[in-house]
């Protein structure tokens, strides 16, 4: 059986929070988002200088890729109403 489908706003939560469709989101978000944090905040942690900005913005970075995976995942299962 394959991911669940939506037609309507309503039917979002179903496939996002699908098991399936959430370990492979996260698993994106937890790659892309740890190479992203590298690049961008990495150095300021290992200087010991990281405020609470720098990890609001660490969060962040883990966010949008989740984000992006969601949509993703939101386009390819839709289907429009008949």
């Amino acid at each position: 059986m394959g991911p669940p489908t939506w037609a309507s706003v309503g039917d979002i939560p179903r496939v996002v929070f699908n098991r399936r469709s959430l370990v492979r989101t996260v698993g994106v978000a937890l790659v892309v988002g740890t190479v992203l944090f590298a690049i961008n905040q990495l150095d300021v942690v290992l200087s010991g200088k990281a405020t609470t900005g720098t990890w609001i913005k660490a969060a962040t970075t883990y966010l949008v890729p989740f984000c992006v995976a969601n949509y993703g995942v939101l386009t390819a299962t839709h289907r429009p109403r008949p």
